[in-house]
């Protein structure tokens, strides 16, 4: 398979109104902006210039991105908080955004998805000794990025 070459824009208007376009058609980081740039061929004061004009104009805003990113993995792949947060670090997201983010997944949703993640799997586990199943599944939902001390907590009350 071809790689796709790599689109050069010098000029520093043209790069401002593509970035436009780029952030319009979903929420992005400054980062994931910041790279796009890049990818451009653009130099560095032009990029953070750019990136500046995109805060001001409202085409990109941090905390918006995160909250919407947290609500999506959460609510469309079933993640926890704990692997939300990473991606969101792994995009450098600052952590006081990161924390608002979390904040906003609702906790009683929070509760319920991952007692059904937790029912789902012990369908499935085919693990005679409790101890053992119960470890299966709380390895699973552990992977899934939800707290451990969570998992245990309801693992423990359905015993």
């Amino acid at each position: 398979m071809k790689e796709k070459p790599s689109l050069k824009i010098t000029d520093p208007q043209k790069a401002y109104i593509k970035a436009q376009k780029y952030c319009a058609y979903q929420e992005r980081s400054q980062q994931e902006v910041r790279d796009k740039l890049y990818s451009y061929g653009l130099h560095r004061n032009n990029v953070e210039s750019i990136i500046a004009d995109l805060i001001t104009s409202g085409f990109l805003k941090e905390e918006r991105f995160a909250i919407a990113f947290a609500g999506g993995k959460f609510r469309m792949k079933g993640w926890g908080k704990i692997k939300i947060k990473q991606a969101l670090k792994f995009k450098s997201v600052p952590d006081k955004i990161i924390s608002k983010a979390l904040s906003e997944i609702d906790a009683r949703e929070y509760e319920k998805t991952l007692k059904k993640l937790i029912s789902e799997r012990t369908k499935e586990v085919k693990e005679k000794n409790p101890l053992k199943k119960n470890y299966k599944i709380a390895q699973y939902a552990i992977s899934r990025g939800f707290e451990p001390e969570l998992v245990w907590s309801f693992l423990r009350s359905e015993d």
